[in-house]
């Protein structure tokens, strides 16, 4: 114990005498988690419309006025040439176009049915999809009020409506915040796991001390949690500091226990704490380890479930995000803020992290050893 005691004290020492360390640390957490939530948002807004309407009647210009007065488009150009509208397309002016039939409502009036065309600019899917789906939704509530004027007048004969009320559980309001917010945590804690602690054991390699070390008396396990443990405790220093930021810019409290996200944190920081070993053991340059961790985080973030939900991936995404462990501890993260998950609930997961950094780890010291 106090040839690790005085491991601990080096490696603390070290890692607060590197400035740049430092503002990576703490730092580069808190300018993200300020940032990150307004720019990963889910909504599409400002989506810009071109509108063709060769029919120039009173219901062609109240649909039009409801779908410009939701909020989300914005009227680009009022037209009676289609051609005229797909050059603004080609321009990047408009994005959807909304074409209305010369006969719009008097189709609608006489046979209670009506026709209208949508050319959607898909070069950006996710506004397109987006911009469609809004767009239909608002036609749709268009058409729902017009028939319920028509019966209230009364109109037509027709049945009952049926009145559908929802709920939205564990988020009430649907903050994307409430959502987004605990996945970019879970990310800013493995980037200090497993990016860090690589770069800073590589170093020992670039500088020389790596040779030194070994031919000290140093027992190998005295060297390896030397490097892991100051790291170690730096995850749950940035996990604090990422909900201390939750809490003061966006008032996310966890509904759950705290003393469980970081019992998880601390299972969870030994898996990425091994994966940072086992790249440094495979290493020998900062640079080779910040591509190889840069290379992995990719991975990780894309196949998390951070941006797009996991069973909305192909079969085979699916399949590799059960090897990935963030995804793992953001589901945990979100389940714990949002719904108040207990052990019991997450007990599936902690036990396949803990699996992870029994693997990584001991795959670590293995190949340490065949290098030291």
């Amino acid at each position: 114990m106090r040839t690790l005691r005085f491991l601990l004290q080096k490696e603390f020492r070290q890692i607060f005498r590197d400035k740049s360390i430092l503002r990576v640390i703490f730092i580069m957490p808190a300018v993200q988690l300020l940032v990150l939530p307004w720019a990963a948002d889910y909504e599409v807004k400002n989506i810009n419309l071109a509108v063709v309407d060769n029919d120039r009647s009173d219901y062609a210009q109240k649909l039009v006025s409801k779908i410009t007065a939701s909020g989300y488009f914005k009227l680009d150009r009022y037209t009676a040439s289609y051609a005229d509208a797909l050059h603004e397309i080609e321009k990047n002016n408009a994005d959807i176009i909304l074409e209305i039939p010369a006969s719009f409502e008097k189709n609608l009036i006489k046979e209670s049915a009506s026709t209208l065309f949508m050319a959607v600019n898909a070069v950006n899917g996710t506004k397109a999809g987006l911009g469609a789906s809004y767009l239909q939704t608002i036609v749709r509530n268009f058409n729902e009020d017009i028939r319920t004027k028509w019966v209230q007048a009364p109109r037509f004969n027709t049945q009952s409506q049926i009145d559908v009320t929802h709920s939205n559980w564990f988020n009430l309001h649907m903050n994307y915040k409430s959502f987004m917010v605990p996945g970019i945590i879970v990310i800013l804690v493995t980037m200090v796991g497993s990016f860090i602690a690589a770069v800073n054991i590589v170093r020992e390699k670039e500088i020389g001390t790596i040779e030194q070390i070994n031919v000290t008396p140093i027992r190998k396990y005295h060297f390896i949690l030397g490097k892991l443990i100051p790291f170690w405790v730096l995850g749950l220093v940035i996990l604090t500091t990422g909900l201390t930021i939750a809490y003061l810019a966006y008032g996310i409290i966890p509904v759950g226990s705290i003393f469980v996200i970081y019992v998880f944190a601390a299972v969870y920081l030994l898996a990425v704490l091994g994966l940072g070993l086992l790249v440094s053991t495979f290493c020998n340059t900062q640079q080779q380890a910040m591509l190889s961790a840069f290379f992995l985080m990719m991975i990780f973030v894309m196949l998390s479930g951070l941006y797009t939900s996991i069973t909305s991936m192909p079969v085979w995404a699916q399949w590799v995000t059960k090897f990935n462990p963030v995804t793992y501890f953001i589901e945990v993260m979100r389940s714990i803020v949002l719904k108040g998950s207990t052990f019991a609930d997450i007990s599936k997961n902690l036990l396949i992290v803990f699996g992870f950094a029994v693997v990584l780890n001991t795959w670590a010291v293995l190949s340490y050893r065949k290098r030291a």
